[in-house]
């Protein structure tokens, strides 16, 4: 599958998609050695986030089956 991105230019899909992580993986290191600790106060907030939802998932799904019953 490919593209026209622009007047006589196209992408292919594959491509594109190796281009997106490559500039995401270049802003992440970016943002390593810029700031770690910002970095890593995101990460520790991301992963709070995920296991508070986690939880509220499991707790919802226990209360519907024990509300089966």
């Amino acid at each position: 599958m490919s593209g026209c991105i622009a007047p006589g230019i196209s992408i292919d899909t594959a491509t594109m998609k190796k281009a997106v992580i490559v500039v995401l993986v270049a802003f992440g290191v970016f943002w390593l050695v810029t700031d770690p600790h910002g970095l890593a106060k995101s990460a520790r907030k991301a992963g709070d986030s995920g296991a508070s939802v986690t939880a509220d998932v499991f707790d919802s799904v226990i209360t519907f089956v024990r509300d089966l019953q």
